[in-house]
């Protein structure tokens, strides 16, 4: 179990690639952002993106799993209070071997919640060649240590 002492400036947490499904873009983009270059392949290759691509709030939601599957999963985790900033940088298309990593920017004490720190993640997800994909920062409250004991 990973506790907020555990997350020092600089340590990275490197995540398991994800071969992007045509069945899985097409039936996520059903759901939640069907727009034409997410939902055919025709049209995919008729827009900018070059071909049947995955919408970035996919590619958002794939990102999450692989910081699950990394670190978050077996952590002290509390929840985050936001995004600061999220870029999709290229296209994510169906084929796509996506892997990555979250490295640690900082780490600080609650001001208002006792037994709780505050860690800014810097996140990247890289696409089969080593291009980012998406770049992103975020912070994750985590319990203390020390704090968790006493509950």
């Amino acid at each position: 179990m990973l506790y907020f002492e555990d997350f020092t400036p600089g340590r990275r947490f490197d995540y398991q690639p994800v071969v992007m499904q045509a069945p899985d873009i097409i039936a996520f983009a059903s759901e939640f952002d069907p727009q034409p270059m997410h939902l055919d392949e025709e049209a995919g290759k008729r827009s900018i993106l070059g071909g049947l691509s995955a919408s970035g709030w996919h590619t958002s939601a794939i990102g999450m799993r692989m910081m699950i599957d990394a670190f978050l999963g077996d952590s002290s985790s509390q929840g985050s209070p936001g995004i600061d900033f999220m870029d999709w940088k290229k296209p994510v298309l169906a084929g796509d071997v996506l892997t990555g990593f979250s490295v640690v920017l900082g780490a600080r004490q609650s001001n208002s919640k006792p037994g709780v720190g505050i860690v800014k993640f810097r996140n990247e997800i890289d696409n089969q060649t080593g291009e980012a994909i998406a770049v992103s920062e975020c912070s994750v409250l985590f319990r203390r240590r020390d704090w968790g004991l006493r509950r």
